[in-house]
């Protein structure tokens, strides 16, 4: 018999509020390729774990808070980046749909790519997901190498895709001061958010501090240290920018 995939936790939060529709059961994942110097989750990054589970043993744990979901709520898996465990992802959200269970995942894309044989991996992965919270770090291309390490082609290929496949999506933009603040590159974010058929909200998150610890934990240099949060009325600005409420 084959051997169970084994999911590489990182965390669980049994009532999440800002990881999608509802209160959601959030299975935090391990590993990240991405280098964000903005990143609250650091510790995330490394994909060993010693907490390890099968889709079976985390869906007995969230049918457990299934009663306080309500009607929008489910499961959401965010990381870390969950697309690189996407065999147990595949697992885990074909058992959570037999059971009618709300499915959410919370990407910042970059391990996307439409080469076999993870693609068709990610087309049976889509039949069983409702809603994608996708992250856009920054629409250029030279700027989003200098935010996150990696450039941002095949992250915008997967926006493609799931327009062309009328998959649901939340996009999120995290707010930097000096990083992803710039005007310009907010209207031509929106440009391309008006391009899909299938955003249902944008939201914009205003940068904050509180994961610099982990970075001092990790004995990592925290890049960041002299920026300071947006403040409420530039984080609205932005936000009138990509949701084209300014025009």
């Amino acid at each position: 018999m084959q051997e169970a995939v084994k999911a590489r936790v990182h965390s669980i939060e049994t009532f999440g509020a800002v990881d999608g529709p509802g209160i959601r059961f959030v299975v935090f994942l391990k590993g990240c390729n991405l280098r964000c110097r903005f990143c609250h989750n650091a510790d995330t990054w490394d994909p060993r774990s010693q907490d390890l589970r099968s889709a079976d043993e985390l869906l007995s744990q969230a049918k457990r808070y299934r009663n306080y979901w309500g009607k929008d709520g489910g499961i959401t898996v965010s990381g870390g980046e969950p697309l690189l465990q996407i065999d147990f992802l595949l697992e885990f959200f074909q058992k959570a749909k037999e059971a009618g269970i709300s499915t959410c995942i919370d990407t910042a894309g970059e391990p996307f790519t439409r080469q076999e044989p993870w693609f068709s991996k990610f087309e049976a992965l889509m039949k069983v997901t409702d809603l994608l919270l996708v992250d856009i770090k920054q629409i250029d291309r030279q700027k989003h190498i200098a935010l996150t390490g990696k450039p941002n082609d095949n992250i915008l290929d997967l926006f493609s895709y799931l327009d062309e496949i009328e998959k649901p999506i939340w996009i999120r933009q995290v707010l930097v001061p000096g990083w992803t603040d710039d005007p310009k590159d907010l209207e031509r974010e929106a440009a391309f958010i008006r391009s899909l058929r299938n955003v249902q909200k944008v939201e914009v998150l205003p940068y904050h501090t509180m994961g610099a610890y982990k970075w001092e934990k990790l004995g990592i240099p925290y890049p960041l240290k002299d920026v300071c949060p947006p403040s409420a009325e530039e984080a609205a600005r932005a936000e009138k920018i990509l949701t084209g409420a300014d025009r």
